[in-house]
Parts: C-alpha cells; structure tokens; sequence
C-alpha cells in the first residue's frame, strides 16, 4: 500500500515527557498537532519545555527562528477531549501505563473521532491485542512505541496486535517515514522487542550496583566503551525514569517469569521519589550541565 497518503492531522493524549515530545516531533514534520491534557498545569510545563527545546535548536542551527515559530504555532493544546480528536486522522496516547486508563480513554475517542481515525499506543509494554479487544475495534488498534526524546531518537516501533488490520500497520508505516523515523514492526508479546531486552539489561546493571560489583559510572562505562552503547544502562535508565522501568519490569515479571522480577533497589529508590531525571535524582544527580554522579 505505496499509496498511503500523509497524516495532516495528529492528535497526542498525555502531555507529559513523551506526550510533548511526540507532539513537537509531529509539529516539526508539518503536523497539525493539539496536544491534550486533562492537567492545565501539565499542558503549561509542556509549552514552557517545547518552547526551550525548539529555542535550544535555534541556538545549535539547526532551526531558523522563523522555523521555530512555525512549528510552536502548529500545536494547539487543550483540555478537551472532543477538540483535540474531533478531525484528527492518527491518535496517538501517551498516557501512563495502566490498562484501565487507556481502555477508558480510547472509548471516549471513539466516540468523538471519525470512524476512520487510527488508533495508536505509545505503550511500552502492554497488550495491544487486549487494548483491541476491549475496545471492540481491534483492526484500528496499533502500537507506536516511540523513544525518549522522540524528536531525536531514530527508532519507531511499531507493534502488531492479533486483529491489527494490515491497511493499519500500512498506515503506521507510512506516518513513521513522514516522521523520517526507522521503523521495525514486532508481535505483539509482553515488551516487544525493545522494552524486553532494554529493561532486561537495565534490571542487570542495577542488580549488580546493588552487590558492589563496581559504580553507577563505572557499570555504564562498560556497556559505553565495550560495547558502543551510546548511553550507558543506569543512565537510560535515569532518562526513562526508575517508576517507568518499575511498572514495565512488573508487568514483564507477571507475564513472563522471574527473570524480570524487578531489583529492591530499583522499588526502594521509586518510593524515595528518586526516579530520575524528571525528579532531579536517580543513579546520578541531574543539574543543567547534564547528569553528574551521586
């Protein structure tokens, strides 16, 4: 299906760290974009971010101001659900990973957007064939699983439920490239392919800070020098944030066994708030220079 056209018309649902950035993503490729929220307060610190990253991107070249302001003027935010979705073509939600909460909010979508209107996850491990399933619309349904930052990370993935149509995963793939994103299309299995294996080698790296075997720094240096990482897994995982590594790791533990049976490291520093980069505090102390050791 070559013929796929473009997306003009893309509504992202959560404003949180990869709400905004999926939104400034879509706004920089020429999207329409409304970005919605139920928290005004969230929708407010998402502006302020988009505005220092795109002001952040002028200083480097790689925008022009007027650029800049063209892309800031595509993302129209809101705290109505109906505005945001009324004439989008791709939906895409980037709310926390609970599945009751995307379950309920993707049936009010449904009921606003047009019956053509696909319906797409961010969700980093959870089922999209349930997700289908409940909603009843199981052909619409697919996974983009988009990594943090998406302005800047090249990967896109995209998940197959049991029921996705193939017009769907066609039209995935067809906004991926509009993204200039690569894109691998997986199963859908608990974690996919990316969150699997990247959380399994995260929960590793924190077991073995909490035996001694060597330093927050030092763990990640191995896996950045020896094996070319460009981010080492302690790091990532500060950048992700611990409570998203803990909720997936939980997940993958009840699916699929004690392999991915979370660190008691990792739940004692999400219940101490140090969750990471967002928190200001992780396995490093994150300042504007960038992160710094604890």
């Amino acid at each position: 299906m070559s013929d796929v056209r473009e997306v003009w018309s893309v509504a992202v649902l959560g404003a949180g760290t990869m709400g905004m950035g999926i939104a400034q993503l879509c706004a920089t490729r020429g999207i329409t974009t409304r970005l919605f929220d139920v928290q005004s307060a969230q929708l407010e610190r998402a502006d302020a971010s988009i505005k220092k990253q795109l002001a952040r991107a002028v200083e480097k070249g790689r925008m022009s101001e007027g650029d800049s302001k063209e892309v800031h003027g595509r993302i129209t935010r809101t705290e109505n659900l109906e505005e945001a979705v009324s004439d989008a073509e791709l939906v895409i939600e980037a709310v926390p990973e609970q599945m009751d909460l995307k379950v309920e909010l993707f049936r009010s979508v449904i009921a606003s957007a047009s019956e053509n209107t696909l319906l797409g996850s961010n969700t980093s491990s959870l089922s999209l064939t349930e997700l289908g399933k409940r909603l009843g619309q199981p052909e619409r349904v697919v996974g983009l699983h988009f990594f943090n930052p998406p302005p800047v990370m090249p990967l896109l993935e995209i998940v197959r439920g049991l029921a996705t149509s193939e017009a769907s995963v066609e039209r995935a793939l067809a906004f991926a490239r509009q993204l200039e994103k690569e894109p691998i299309v997986v199963n859908d299995y608990p974690g996919f392919a990316s969150s699997r294996l990247g959380v399994a080698l995260g929960a590793e790296a924190i077991r073995m800070l909490e035996s001694g075997v060597a330093s927050a720094v030092d763990i990640d240096r191995a896996m950045e020098l020896g094996y070319r990482h460009p981010m080492g897994p302690l790091k990532l995982t500060d950048l992700v944030g611990l409570d998203v590594r803990l909720a997936i790791l939980d997940h993958l533990h009840r699916e699929l066994g004690e392999q991915f049976r979370p660190p008691a490291l990792l739940r004692q520093m999400v219940r101490a708030g140090r969750t990471g980069k967002k928190a200001g505090i992780g396995f490093y102390r994150w300042t504007e220079e960038g992160p710094v050791p604890v």
